[in-house]
């Protein structure tokens, strides 16, 4: 997907019988996700007019459509929906689209390569980035605060980095008596 479309829900399975869609939403305002329409796949091929028909937990019962029947609905589970950049707000100066932040670099603030972005993980608190380590298949969360990340870089791809202490693996050491 190019950096053109930006992923703001997902479609999690049928909801009932009658063809409605249980719909995931990752926007800020979750209702939001009806005014993006229409939304894509994550090819951009299949478009998708969403219509948000009531909450229910953990998301909304929405149609589309080209669904009619329970089993059309489940057939579309998983799919991603993204919206065009474009439709979305433009955000201040301290604030960025997880999409924007996976697969910066991320250097620590003497200049050592870390790793990279892999995800942008929100569990109720702050937002938490899961670090790829440089040369490594090891993963670590950092927490994405402006202590923690000083500089976000996008133009060059980057993040300044200054870890709290044990956030970050310690290399294995070995004694000689």
């Amino acid at each position: 997907m190019s950096n053109e479309h930006i992923c703001v829900g997902v479609i999690s399975g049928a909801y009932g019988v009658q063809g409605e869609l249980r719909i995931k939403s990752f926007c800020a305002i979750p209702e939001d996700i009806e005014h993006y329409s229409p939304l894509t796949d994550a090819r951009g091929h299949e478009k998708f007019q969403l219509a948000i028909l009531r909450p229910i937990k953990n998301g909304f019962a929405a149609r589309l459509p080209q669904v009619s029947s329970k089993e059309d609905a489940d057939a579309l589970r998983g799919t991603q929906l993204f919206a065009q950049r474009d439709q979305l707000p433009s955000l201040p100066d301290d604030e960025f689209y997880h999409a924007d932040l996976i697969g910066l670099q991320v250097y620590d603030t003497g200049g050592v390569l870390l790793g990279r972005v892999k995800t942008v993980q929100n569990h109720g608190a702050d937002d938490l980035l899961e670090l790829q380590l440089s040369g490594s298949s090891t993963t670590t969360f950092l927490p994405f605060t402006k202590a923690a990340v000083p500089t976000v870089d996008l133009a060059s791809g980057r993040l300044v980095a200054d870890p709290p202490d044990g956030v970050m693996p310690t290399p294995k050491t070995a004694t000689r008596d």
